[in-house]
């Protein structure tokens, strides 16, 4: 499960509107029919329009600067091996959602009026996608990079040949470019991964967007806050404020688990990947006393994962350390800067 919390981007070359987000949002349903398409929901609503999910956030901005986030963008990503659980992807996001963001207000911990926010007290709105593409960011993009570029280089080669400044043999560079196509390390299909290309398998994920404010328009909750949790005065009284990163991510999990009879393996989970950051003794040691059929998936998982990376099985705790440490912690810590605000 990869979950991130993104506040809206501002600044001179963005909207103060929802309006961009959502049409982004909406990418998927063109030239789609009708039964066809995914719509926004909320906790109690289907099928709810873009221009009415527009017309809410954008209406419930009171007394926020124009340099402060209107509305956060939370992506739920689950792995495939969760996604295998599901027996609709749809219906059975749309569930999990609603329980998630059960899990996000309680994170807050915040007191309105001496009671407890309730599920009632946040505006959001999300929508369930079932494509991915391939990112600059991607490890596959990366690490196929050096092999881009060549091929890039041999391609202008072949115009200064055909457009007469330069003399050469096209052929032999087209068979060369061929070569480089096959000796990319990441492939799908047959062909190189590049920026842009669909990504094979089961994608499904889902798109939330929360307002900053509460459905009252009179509260601020941002999941950005740097209070954790912690007692603040206003107006003479002690009230509780702050967002409790490390309590939504685990609670997430915990809540997918329940609701569709998931056994999560120990290298799948928040605490293992904020562990190896933190104290990389301790992740290698509760990886090695894993029964072995769950350090079997651990170390299939995280070979398939992407981060961290195990190009093979080592035989000793002592092979593992050396040969994957530095290509693991690397990856682990862009999966937790990535999957977190401030972690």
């Amino acid at each position: 499960m990869y979950i991130t919390i993104t506040p809206q981007k501002l600044g001179p070359n963005y909207s103060q509107s929802s309006a961009d987000f959502v049409g982004y949002l909406e990418k998927e349903n063109e030239g789609l029919e009708q039964q066809d398409m995914e719509h926004f929901f909320n906790q109690y609503g289907d099928e709810i329009s873009s221009e009415e999910v527009v017309k809410e956030i954008d209406g419930n901005t009171a007394k926020l600067k124009k340099k402060e986030p209107k509305f956060y963008s939370i992506t739920v990503s689950p792995s495939k091996y969760e996604l295998r659980k599901l027996q609709n992807n749809s219906q059975d996001l749309k569930t999990y959602t609603r329980e998630l963001m059960k899990n996000y207000v309680a994170s807050f911990n915040r007191e309105i009026n001496g009671r407890l926010i309730t599920i009632d007290d946040i505006k959001y709105y999300a929508k369930i996608e079932h494509q991915r593409t391939f990112k600059g960011t991607d490890f596959q993009i990366k690490e196929n990079q050096p092999f881009a570029s060549k091929i890039l280089q041999l391609k202008t080669d072949i115009r200064n040949i055909q457009e007469g400044r330069a003399e050469g043999n096209i052929k032999k560079v087209e068979k060369e470019i061929a070569k480089l196509e096959r000796q990319a390390p990441h492939q799908q299909n047959g062909k190189r991964i590049v920026q842009g290309m669909p990504k094979a398998g089961n994608q499904s994920h889902i798109h939330i967007i929360v307002s900053r404010k509460d459905a009252s328009n009179s509260v601020s909750l941002s999941p950005g806050s740097k209070h954790k949790a912690s007692e603040v005065e206003m107006h003479g009284k002690k009230i509780k404020r702050g967002f409790d990163r490390d309590t939504f991510f685990a609670k997430a999990e915990k809540t997918f688990d329940k609701t569709f009879g998931y056994k999560r393996n120990y290298a799948e989970t928040y605490k293992a990947k904020k562990t190896f950051v933190k104290n990389p003794n301790l992740y290698f040691s509760a990886l090695m006393k894993l029964p072995a059929n769950e350090k079997a998936l651990a170390f299939k998982i995280i070979t398939k994962s992407g981060l961290p990376i195990v190009p093979t099985i080592p035989v000793s705790q002592a092979q593992i350390a050396l040969r994957v440490f530095k290509r693991l912690r690397r990856g682990a810590e862009v999966a937790i800067k990535s999957s977190s605000i401030g972690i």
